[in-house]
């Protein structure tokens, strides 16, 4: 058995604020993708996966025990192919903010639910949502909470607008210029984290009056921005507004930050060079990166692994 493949996400705008009613915009990455395996089960990779999965699959059990008409699924398949030593085969970096979770939980729904939702039918909204609602469910096994988000993008490989908690649509972005100076990067800190402990100090946080407020005037505002921006093609205002971001960021979510990046962080708004923002909760793994020159970016950013994403 070689399922098919599940690509990694990309969440360029929406961290935090999606679970708050921001809007959100997250693009498949194709760099990084996975899909489950029979062949090859006796490497210490595949055992340790076997592993996680079959939590995975008890807690799936359990889920559609009490809530069996959200989703159901070929528990006979799923346990013979566990039990055989199926595991998930992926180049997606763990605890990277870039869908490890969301692509293994699309590639269970894609060969074990029945009656699946395909890509190939009308995808109206009331289906979206209910996709949504099956992965945010799904992948709650793995981060306590989840908005479902990086494993539709997964399962769908197609952007998604997040346009309210209630209102997505699989959306279509400008296409890249390849010859542009103008890019969206990926920094890696070098720090796998954990997105639980993150959303837990972001919700703490929201018990603050104050910072209750700066979400809603400001961080709210410039993401909104900057989706407006990106979708429509308008370069300079989406480098502007990521500037605003970037600022808003550093001010009131620096323990999501790792302590490392502050200085850099920094000397990007300073400099103009580029802006650094949260790639999915923070903490750790990605940090995201906009610049209106990425040999300017990647110069002033020197010693540290730049991943281009997206150019224009």
């Amino acid at each position: 058995m070689k399922g098919p493949l599940f690509y990694s996400k990309i969440l360029l705008f929406g961290e935090h604020g999606i679970n708050k009613g921001s809007k959100g915009l997250a693009i498949p990455y194709n760099f990084y993708n996975g899909g489950l395996r029979l062949t090859d089960t006796d490497t210490e990779l595949a055992k340790k996966s076997n592993e996680k999965l079959k939590g995975f699959v008890a807690y799936l059990e359990k889920m559609q025990q009490e809530n069996p008409e959200l989703v159901t699924f070929d528990f006979d398949s799923l346990h013979r192919n566990v039990e055989s030593g199926m595991y998930f085969d992926s180049s997606i970096p763990q605890g990277y903010g870039i869908g490890s979770s969301g692509a293994l939980v699309a590639a269970i729904y894609d060969q074990y639910a029945n009656n699946k939702i395909t890509v190939l039918e009308n995808l109206t909204r009331e289906k979206l949502m209910q996709l949504k609602q099956i992965f945010s469910k799904m992948e709650s096994y793995f981060h306590g909470t989840s908005s479902g988000l990086d494993p539709l993008n997964s399962y769908l490989s197609l952007p998604i607008l997040i346009n309210s908690h209630d209102n997505i649509e699989a959306t279509g972005i400008p296409m890249q210029n390849l010859e542009g100076k103008g890019a969206v990067f990926l920094l890696d800190s070098g720090i796998v984290k954990e997105t639980a402990p993150m959303v837990q100090i972001f919700m703490e946080s929201l018990k603050d009056k104050g910072f209750r407020n700066m979400v809603k005037t400001q961080f709210l505002k410039y993401t909104d921005a900057c989706i407006d921006n990106f979708l429509h093609g308008d370069v300079k205002s989406l480098i502007n507004n990521t500037k605003e971001l970037s600022k808003v960021v550093f001010n009131n979510f620096k323990p999501m930050i790792p302590e490392g990046f502050h200085e850099l962080w920094q000397k990007g708004i300073e400099s103009n060079d580029y802006y650094l923002k949260l790639c999915g909760s923070g903490g750790g793994g990605y940090i995201l990166g906009f610049t209106e020159d990425i040999d300017k970016a990647k110069n002033a950013l020197q010693g540290h692994k730049v991943e281009v994403v997206y150019q224009f």
